[in-house]
């Protein structure tokens, strides 16, 4: 029983340490990065998956500047999100239970009670999606301040350096 936690354990840090922090960039064939829909000629959808060390933050940002480049790429000086999601789930990890019971064994019966609990998971990471549907456009933007200069966005939000 021991050799087997041992090894959960071993495979457990093993999963980890494939995993790193993901570039910038479209998304890889795990699917950690950007991907985009044009949905109208002005308007986009934008994923940004990013891996298990990047914060909701980090993610939301690489959204934001993906926006900004397809803005940019496009003709356009500034973008407003008019729709943002981001979700967040638990992957990997070692579950752990414990239990207790009986059994019946050739001329005797034994009686028992079950008794079962999850001691949670061990190791797990928490990955983060930003969704967000974007509008863009050219010229002075809007006067209501609910906007993104483009140009501005791409500057700012530089990608982590990986090491």
């Amino acid at each position: 029983m021991n050799k087997l936690i041992i090894l959960a354990a071993a495979m457990s840090l093993a999963a980890c340490a494939t995993v790193g922090p993901a570039n910038y960039g479209p998304a890889d064939p795990k699917g950690f990065g950007y991907e985009e829909t044009r949905i109208e000629s002005n308007r986009y959808r934008i994923t940004y998956r990013g891996s298990g060390d990047m914060p909701p933050e980090a993610v939301e940002d690489y959204a934001l500047k993906r926006a900004g480049e397809l803005a940019l790429q496009n003709g356009y000086d500034w973008f407003r999100v008019i729709g943002r999601n981001t979700t967040g789930e638990q992957r990997g990890g070692v579950g752990i239970g414990a239990g207790v019971g009986g059994g019946s064994y050739g001329r005797s019966t034994g009686v028992g009670v079950g008794v079962s609990g999850d001691l949670g998971k061990i190791g797990g990471r928490d990955y983060f999606t930003t969704r967000l549907e974007v509008l863009m456009g050219e010229g002075e933007p809007p006067e209501d301040g609910d906007f993104y200069d483009a140009s501005d966005v791409v500057a700012r939000i530089a990608p982590a350096v990986i090491e």
